[in-house]
């Protein structure tokens, strides 16, 4: 099909217009300020909901003011269980018992990493990609360190995206962990998770699965896929905020001998009799360690909330949507003036954002900002294009790459 540059205003009106979810971003703070032309980072921060704005304010003159200490005995003390178990239910397609809520992301990684390696004694490699996420590959190498393991790195023939050839050359009897995003950061490479669980598992190996740029944005079924271990953000597409807590997932099958190494009061089996010795709770609690954040987990349960009226298929196929009406954009706009797009053109393999270079690109992010047009930067020269299917429309999708084209121009 022929499109010209003229057609795109009405096709996004026309997508807007047929969007089952047109009405959700209104829902969000900040979806009526003039100032903000296009919020294209959602994959990095999500919007708050309305909701959340009320019941954060409630919960201070209320929960936290009003019950004070009684709040630990009535809901918090079992809500990074209760919460992670809906979690699980709704986006992660996980059964009951094996998600819990509690700490960041980089703590959640390190504690699973060790407990997993600890599963698979005499194993001396670690397997990971060098364009996995820094904090991924930060962790890993210092748990190499102080474990006298041995990476062993696979370098992408694209960009962000390990394939299962690629993996299947690397794992051996050696291996004891597979580390892997299942949507990469930059390139939003969307991994064949159960094809990479069975290669690691016919060696052997454990696969711990970093989900954070695609729970929320993609479907994900963790037990059909046989995943052994998970973790994930709530700040991007969960809309939990800046630091909200991370969850964890843990297989069922795992958890009797599973053995994390952060001990705390929280993880331990009855942790109010303040009893001598760590013995480790029974099932997924024992991931937990300190007091988790409860007010983070207040703007995560209203996300939640509009998640299960509209149903995770339905928000895949609008992320699809998206993401191809901005490619369009790209190649008809973008590419001419000497941008290459550096994310999957395959809808299957790709995840809830793109991402496209150009050598001008740092300096543009910045003209960007101050137009109220806010994708991000991505080192060495990318900018991030990342859609929120429950807050971004189609017109600012359009607006967003009509300002890059604009300021390429300009160039």
């Amino acid at each position: 099909m022929t499109t010209t540059p003229t057609d795109f205003a009405a096709r996004a009106a026309l997508l807007d217009a047929e969007d089952p979810l047109r009405d959700y971003p209104h829902r969000f703070v900040g979806s009526d300020d003039p100032s903000i032309v296009a919020y294209l980072d959602g994959n990095s921060l999500g919007r708050p909901t309305r909701k959340t704005a009320e019941r954060v304010a409630a919960f201070v003159t209320d929960a936290w003011g009003g019950r004070l200490i009684r709040g630990w005995d009535e809901q918090w003390f079992d809500l990074p269980l209760t919460l992670g178990d809906r979690l699980g239910a709704l986006l992660l397609g996980a059964a009951a018992g094996q998600t819990t809520i509690g700490d960041s992301t980089s703590v959640l990684l390190y504690k699973l990493a060790r407990g997993a390696l600890a599963l698979r004694p005499g194993r001396t490699e670690i397997v990971l990609d060098r364009d996995n996420f820094p904090t991924d590959r930060y962790l890993m190498e210092a748990i190499a360190a102080e474990s006298g393991l041995t990476l062993r790195w696979l370098d992408p023939e694209f960009t962000g995206g390990v394939t299962v050839d690629e993996l299947a050359a690397a794992v051996s009897e050696r291996t004891a962990l597979v580390v892997l995003s299942h949507v990469a950061y930059r390139s939003g490479f969307l991994l064949d998770a159960p094809a990479i669980a069975a290669v690691t598992h016919d060696e052997g190996a454990l696969l711990l699965l970093d989900v954070c740029h695609s729970v929320g944005a993609t479907e994900i079924e963790l037990d059909s896929w046989d995943i052994d271990f998970a973790a994930g953000c709530t700040y991007k597409y969960l809309n939990g905020g800046p630091g909200s807590p991370a969850f964890a997932y843990v297989n069922a099958r795992h958890l009797p001998s599973f053995e994390q190494p952060i001990w705390g009061w929280m993880g331990r089996e009855n942790p109010f009799e303040m009893a001598q010795g760590f013995v480790p709770a029974p099932g997924i609690r024992r991931v937990l360690s300190a007091s988790p954040g409860i007010l983070g987990m207040i703007p995560v349960q209203d996300t939640l909330d509009l998640i299960e009226e509209v149903g995770m298929p339905a928000i895949r196929a609008k992320s699809l949507l998206l993401t191809e009406f901005a490619l369009e954009l790209v190649e008809r706009w973008l590419v001419p003036r000497g941008v290459t797009v550096s994310s999957p053109l395959d809808p299957a393999r790709r995840g809830g954002h793109i991402t496209i270079d150009h050598p001008a690109f740092q300096d543009v992010t910045a003209r960007l900002w101050h137009r109220g047009v806010m994708p991000d930067f991505r080192r060495p020269h990318g900018i991030r294009i990342g859609m929120s299917p429950l807050t971004t429309s189609f017109r600012e999708v359009l607006a967003g790459l009509t300002a890059i084209r604009d300021e390429l121009g300009a160039h």
